[in-house]
């Protein structure tokens, strides 16, 4: 029997992020994008059991993409809710340590890599994430995945959502606003929890 996923609750409320992202958008993002990837994703795991048992290759190849997507969609947004946190709680705050120091020497200091980040986040063409993900060589690279695609080049430190239901109903089609509003609770000590990880994963 396949083990059901489940939608994970927030570590804060749907209006705690307020100005910067609207309860409302929280809410619909969370209860409802998040919660069909999971529903979705449970399906196609329980038809793609049924497929095996049934020794039906071509089924399995069919939900495949189902469950790429959908599993992408899960994993991202798991760690998505976790990246952010109100201002009352650290949001926004980048405290001297390992991590602003690794920033400081790739990309000169954390606003330059603000910047940058910002302007790779942008070009995304329709749906995506933009990540700061540790490279296995320890370097920290901004990198971009299509749709609900994971990433899985780099170990992730700091996701962003690039989906329209992150931001639209609050920024309409002022993505490069959300962009710059969205810093203001990124929950800088997850990153750093984050990046001692990939470390010590990668032994570095």
């Amino acid at each position: 029997m396949v083990a059901e996923n489940v939608l994970p609750p927030l570590p804060y409320e749907y209006d705690a992020l307020e100005p910067f992202i609207s309860g409302e958008i929280m809410r619909v993002h969370h209860s409802k994008h998040h919660q069909t990837y999971v529903n979705n994703l449970n399906a196609a795991e329980k038809a793609y059991a049924e497929a095996q048992a049934n020794n039906d290759i071509r089924r399995e190849i069919e939900l495949q993409s189902a469950i790429k997507f959908n599993g992408g969609g899960h994993i991202n947004h798991s760690l998505f809710w976790k990246n952010l946190a109100p201002q009352s709680a650290g949001g926004g705050q980048l405290n001297d340590g390992p991590l602003k120091q690794a920033l400081e020497r790739e990309y000169g200091d954390v606003e330059k890599f603000k910047t940058q980040f910002n302007a790779t986040a942008a070009a995304i063409q329709g749906s995506g994430w933009a990540w700061l993900g540790l490279s296995k060589t320890g370097r920290l690279d901004i990198v971009t995945a299509k749709d609900q695609d994971p990433l899985t080049t780099h170990h992730p430190i700091i996701g962003w959502d690039g989906w329209e239901h992150a931001w639209y109903l609050q920024y309409k089609n002022d993505k490069a606003t959300y962009l710059k509003q969205w810093w203001n609770v990124v929950n800088w000590a997850e990153a750093e929890n984050r990046y001692a990880e990939g470390l010590k994963k990668a032994s570095l």
